[in-house]
């Protein structure tokens, strides 16, 4: 899972890009808002952490623009402003919830988890697709009831094509969702291929009920 912060107050960013980091989430940030708009606007987050007061605009700006790009980015609005107007005006412009300053980091990652449960799983912890439980809060795939052992790359990997079940899914999009900005630095692809050919044969051999198909060529798509 991938999430953007986009915070101008040093300690602040540093703690939460750290302790995001030791729960398993692949972390970008920004520090103002022009750095914020561009990646927001250009690539796609599970969710978004963002502080109203920036360098060079302001937060709900950022959201108004997403909102006119018909963008929907899981946004939860981190903010040192304990103010019912911008509550209001964030979630109007489709933030999905609102933290004020200063906050304890295990509520802001209990917040992260429900947003992810309501947008991505309709409100459920659990995704059953074929003989396959994926269970997202404790991070555990289940075939039949026994327990898929799978690493944190490949869990991330079979829950993205999960929640994206019978879409085609393209490599580019595949390796940035999963491997964050650290992807533009890849000569190629390979560790996009040995990633998807362990977990492919690792849903075959368990008889997962789901298969993933290689587009030739372009990328991916998991059918149910």
């Amino acid at each position: 899972m991938k999430i953007l912060i986009i915070e101008d107050e040093y300690e602040i960013l540093r703690s939460v890009e750290s302790f995001l980091i030791s729960e398993g989430y692949i972390v970008e940030k920004a520090t103002d808002y022009a750095s914020g708009i561009e990646k927001v606007l250009m690539y796609e987050y599970d969710c978004i952490l963002l502080d109203i007061s920036l360098p060079g605009g302001s937060g709900l700006r950022i959201l108004e623009e997403m909102k006119k790009a018909g963008l929907s980015g899981n946004t939860i609005i981190i903010s040192a402003k304990n103010s019912l107007e911008d509550k209001i005006t964030g979630l109007d412009l489709g933030a999905d919830d609102y933290l004020t300053k200063p906050f304890h980091l295990a509520e802001l990652h209990a917040r992260i988890k429900a947003v992810l449960r309501r947008k991505q799983q309709g409100g459920n912890e659990i995704l059953k697709l074929g003989s396959l439980s994926i269970d997202f809060n404790k991070h555990v795939v289940y075939i039949a009831e026994k327990e898929l052992k799978l690493n944190r790359k490949e869990f991330d990997i079979l829950s993205f094509f999960a929640v994206n079940a019978n879409k085609l899914i393209t490599k580019e999009v595949l390796a940035e969702h999963v491997w964050g900005d650290n992807i533009d630095a890849a000569d190629n692809f390979d560790f996009v291929y040995a990633q998807m050919k362990n977990l492919r044969k690792k849903l075959k051999d368990n008889d997962a009920g789901v298969i993933i198909e290689n587009v030739y060529g372009v990328g991916y798509k998991m059918i149910v």
